[in-house]
């Protein structure tokens, strides 16, 4: 049976206030949680970006959830700390915790002063690092040269159980990809056909575990309300790879994003005020075989959409 959980965004919400709607996600019914890990928002009307790993320590500890986090290492992160960092959660959450690994984007990655890489060199990046932090995961020492160097790195924390380590995908080439190592993929909702081709990217090329999805979604009373959030405070993110992934800042999002319009962003988020048809969106794509869906309201305010998914979309599910 898919499993339905909360997304949380700290590029969009006070950690303090994310806190409390996870609580409040979780005594609605919301199975499971997830949160995004950015250094920068796409957009000033976002107006927030949280340390996610601060915030986990405080979600797990209020709540009975598991949790996931997308993070990229490699650049703003080194992978012996992002190691450590899973290491210690999982060793205080048992079988609560997973990570996400995937390239990043430069509007949190070019805070380094280092240049953001072509994709092909953070591709080969990331494999490294999902080495390295698999390796001291594992107990190893660690030593390595590379696009990341390492030098005789060991975790003196870690959990008992191994943690899975999902991998991060939004086309058909990434998802192929994280085949060759990862324990599960992640992707964000796009057109049927277009998941049924990340899927058989991941299957066929030998990816096993769990297929996750996260989903966009603006519920409000009235489609219009429902529509002015979306656009609002999703329409700087409409912008498929690459322009997603090397803008730099939220001026630059802003300014491209100026005359989208309603209709491109609900290409990219579920809009509408009915709740039977977001429960019929959602069950179409668990029968696409998604094992995990995370639900994301693109507003501000989540306490209405909480009570209302809980009370009369996740008995439809």
């Amino acid at each position: 049976m898919t499993v339905f959980g909360f997304h949380n965004s700290h590029e969009q919400i006070h950690p303090a206030a994310l806190l409390a709607a996870v609580r409040r996600a979780e005594t609605a019914g919301f199975q499971a949680a997830m949160c995004s890990d950015h250094f920068s928002p796409w957009s000033t009307r976002q107006g927030q970006s949280g340390f996610a790993w601060s915030w986990l320590g405080a979600a797990l500890e209020a709540t009975r959830l598991d949790f996931g986090v997308v993070n990229a290492p490699g650049q703003r992160y080194h992978p012996a700390i992002i190691a450590q960092a899973i290491g210690t959660l999982a060793a205080m959450y048992p079988g609560r915790f997973w990570a996400a690994l995937g390239t990043g984007e430069a509007s949190n990655e070019h805070i380094t002063g280092t240049g953001w890489p072509r994709k092909d060199v953070r591709d080969a990046r990331l494999l490294e690092c999902v080495a390295v932090i698999r390796a001291l995961l594992a107990g190893e020492e660690v030593s390595h040269d590379g696009l990341v160097t390492v030098d005789r790195a060991r975790l003196w924390t870690r959990p008992a159980e191994p943690v899975k380590l999902i991998g991060a995908a939004v086309s058909t080439a990434t998802a192929a990809t994280a085949a060759r190592w990862a324990d599960g993929l992640i992707t964000v909702n796009q057109p049927t056909e277009q998941l049924k081709r990340m899927i058989a990217a991941y299957r066929d090329n030998g990816g096993e575990g769990e297929l996750c999805l996260q989903v966009h979604v603006s519920w409000a009373p009235t489609d219009e309300e429902a529509r002015a959030i979306a656009h609002e405070q999703w329409r700087s993110n409409v912008f498929a790879p690459p322009v997603c992934w090397d803008l730099e800042t939220v001026d630059h999002f802003d300014e491209v994003s100026r005359e989208v319009t309603d209709e491109q962003v609900a290409k990219v988020v579920n809009v509408g005020a009915d709740l039977g048809r977001h429960a019929e969106i959602l069950n179409g794509y668990a029968e696409l075989g998604f094992d995990r869906i995370y639900l994301h309201h693109v507003g501000q305010q989540q306490d209405e959409f909480i009570d209302a998914f809980g009370a009369k979309v996740l008995p439809q599910l």
